[in-house]
């Protein structure tokens, strides 16, 4: 029997198959996107981060049997062509931080300026006001030295104070009256001179310390330029790196979209096949089934007959006697009497269900079908975790398959009332029984692992319920 890979539907296996098909490239999305792409909507970077994952995960499960390389390279180019409007979001803030803390800087060197500017005119103040209370000073101690040494007023102290009568009595005393006007005058002067020099003296104190304190805040303000200037830099080469990162994938899934589509095409073939033996196999169990049921329903309708006319019935009576035991034989009944059991002990969480998925917006599919069936379901086991039979049964297949399954194990639950079923079990790290060989529900037939083409731990498990792929949850 050919190796089993994937399963398909039988009559839609070619619907199946597509589910390989949503191969992440994106090729025309990198180079287009604009500098003010706006940030993921997720209310927090974790909800970010568990969105990207997602997606990544999601077109590694559509590439679940392709080539492990690829499956990544995809998964890659996802998650970083979702990575890059958050980073060029983020190089905006930081663009915006250095532009703030440019114009912190600017509007304090203005400050500083006209600080500066400030305790010049103040500096130069207080040296007028020291040159005039300096000639102050020098005219009083004029008058007191010559009325000192004249033993009054002066004889030339007219011509100091500009007065032209020193020779009458009155004109002497008249002078006298001047010269102690013109000293009180001086010695007032000095006083609001030096009351003048004090509050310039103090207002250049503090016009000094706010230069200071500006200059340690200039300081401060171009440290914080700089190191916005280093985290913008930093957020632009990040935003240049997934920008590269991402064309070099694209390039790298163009280069190989060819083989990709070859490697598609062989898989297809190999999941057509096992798909057409599963269900000859399981149309001749129920084929077969049916004979045996309509054997017996003839011996039961013949019984059914006998006893009619045993009875005294008439023939019509017996012969609807007879048809009613036939078909009560050969009724199908419900899938549920296999009684399913998960094939892991303890609670492994599902990581995908079965079902059509979409392919994932930004990339391409290449048969055009807009996603792919999902035709089992995927357990989050970890590697090595026993893989347990969920119900008892042939193994068709123990051993290792080509098509991506790696380690497989195939099981033939025969026919109960009617319905035939196969399970099947993929990416085995390794496999503990063999081919004809009978098992019981409940017993271990492998141990989990990442086997074929896969990324990662986990397990993939099929129900084929008359030959067709179903969902296992309906009958587990």
């Amino acid at each position: 029997m050919t190796t089993p890979t994937r399963g398909a539907t039988s009559g839609g296996v070619k619907a199946l198959l597509n589910r390989a098909l949503g191969l992440s490239a994106a090729l025309a999305l990198v180079l287009g996107l604009s500098v003010t792409g706006s940030a993921a909507t997720a209310d927090n970077l974790d909800d970010q981060k568990a969105q990207l994952a997602q997606r990544a995960q999601d077109v590694q499960e559509s590439l679940e049997f392709l080539d492990g390389k690829i499956q990544q390279t995809a998964a890659d180019l996802v998650t970083y062509q979702g990575q890059i409007p958050g980073a060029q979001q983020a190089l905006l803030d930081a663009q915006g931080r250095v532009a703030a803390a440019t114009n912190e800087v600017n509007a304090l060197t203005v400050r500083v300026d006209a600080a500066q500017q400030n305790k010049a005119k103040i500096t130069a103040q207080l040296d007028s006001d020291r040159g005039k209370m300096d000639s102050t000073k020098q005219l009083i101690g004029e008058i007191a030295s010559e009325s000192y040494m004249s033993g009054g007023v002066p004889s030339n102290i007219g011509l100091m104070l500009g007065s032209g009568d020193q020779t009458s009595l009155t004109g002497s005393l008249d002078l006298a009256d001047t010269v102690m006007e013109s000293q009180n005058s001086a010695l007032e002067q000095l006083a609001q001179q030096s009351a003048a020099n004090v509050n310039s003296q103090a207002r250049l104190q503090a016009v000094e310390a706010e230069i200071k304190d500006l200059k340690s805040k200039a300081d401060d303000a171009l440290k914080k330029e700089q190191a916005a200037r280093d985290d913008a830099a930093a957020k632009k080469a990040a935003v240049d790196k997934l920008v590269d990162d991402t064309s070099r994938l694209s390039k790298e899934l163009e280069a190989q979209k060819p083989a990709v589509q070859q490697q598609i095409a062989d898989i297809k073939t190999q999941q057509d096949q096992i798909a057409a033996q599963i269900a000859e196999r399981d149309r001749k169990l129920r084929e077969a089934w049916l004979a045996e049921q309509q054997r017996l329903a003839e011996q039961r309708a013949a019984e059914a007959r006998a006893a009619a006319i045993a009875a005294g019935q008439a023939q019509a009576a017996a012969e609807q006697a007879a048809e009613q035991a036939r078909q009560a034989a050969v009724q199908p009944g419900s899938p549920s009497a296999f009684g399913l059991i998960h094939p892991f002990a303890g609670n492994i969480p599902i990581t995908s269900g079965f079902g059509w998925r979409a392919t994932p917006p930004g990339t391409i599919d290449f048969y055009g079908t807009g996603g792919y069936m999902h035709t089992g379901i995927d357990f989050g086991a970890a590697c090595g975790t026993p893989v347990y039979a969920a119900a008892a049964g042939t193994v068709t297949v123990g051993g290792w398959t080509n098509g991506g399954g790696g380690w497989t194990v195939m099981i033939s639950h025969g026919v109960i009332q009617g319905n035939s079923l196969t399970t099947v079990y993929y990416h085995n790290s390794s496999v503990v029984v063999s081919p004809g060989q009978h098992v019981s529900q409940g017993q271990l037939i492998a141990y989990s692992g990442s086997t074929g083409n896969s990324t990662g731990c986990h397990a993939h498990f099929e129900t084929w319920l008359n030959g067709r792929a179903v969902d296992p949850l309906t009958l587990l």
